[in-house]
């Protein structure tokens, strides 16, 4: 018999003590085996909820989405802890961790090296996507299915990859632009990516991002900008 994957969660945390064990509570274990919180300069008591909740928690004070993936993927790259697949999970509890499966599913079975948990193909509580974070969405996915050729519908945090992809990817980008960059690079260099539908919520607490106009327009800008600087880029396409 083929042995089950190892399967690990990546969770950046800013402020989400309310949330993030709940979060953990809903991770089906298995097949999840090692959780990983980034606690990204919290300043109320995630870190404290999060170890009691079961997982390891790392400090990062740099702050930025994607500096806290980087984050948790550098720690996981000790061969000890290398997981096959790795998921990415909001912890404002507006992702279903429970479908956790379902987002792992084609990767387990073969059929894809990436998975995006696609909240436009599922069901989201009325209020829960935003109209701006809609817009961006549409506007990012066809940007990409114009210069790459290959169609998403969702830049959604909510996706696993087999961990040997991820590693080929080179992802550096340290805040908005983090999803975009996986999905582009994934695109460029021909990685197997399919979407799954999942479940959206209200998440408990106000957004960083499209709860503040700041935010809005700063992760706007920033994932155009990821998009057209892989555009430009010597041999990507």
């Amino acid at each position: 018999m083929t042995p089950a994957p190892r399967v690990a969660v990546v969770i950046p945390a800013l402020n989400e003590a309310a949330s993030i064990g709940r979060v953990l509570a809903d991770l089906p274990r298995p097949p999840v085996a090692r959780v990983v919180v980034v606690d990204n300069g919290s300043t109320d008591n995630t870190a404290e909820v999060a170890r009691k909740g079961g997982a390891m928690v790392l400090g990062e004070s740099r702050r930025g989405y994607g500096q806290a993936c980087l984050t948790g993927i550098a720690w996981l790259c000790a061969p000890e802890r290398r997981p096959d697949i790795l998921v990415f999970i909001d912890g404002d509890y507006s992702d279903h961790p429970g479908e956790l499966t379902r987002v792992i599913e084609p990767i387990v079975a073969g059929r894809a090296d990436m998975v995006i948990g696609s909240r436009v193909l599922g069901s989201s509580e009325p209020g829960a996507l935003l109209p701006q974070a809609r817009f961006g969405n549409w506007l990012a996915t066809r940007l990409i299915r114009l210069f790459w050729g290959v169609s998403y519908t969702d830049l959604g945090p909510f996706r696993a990859i087999a961990f040997p992809s991820l590693l080929r990817l080179g992802m550096a980008d340290t805040n908005y632009g983090w999803t975009v960059e996986m999905q582009v690079k994934a695109a460029q260099i021909g990685l197997i990516a399919v979407e799954v539908p999942v479940s959206y919520r209200k998440r408990i607490g106000r957004s960083k991002v499209t709860g503040t106009i700041r935010g809005t327009v700063g992760a706007g800008t920033k994932i155009l900008w990821t998009i057209f600087r892989e555009v430009v880029k010597p041999g990507v396409r």
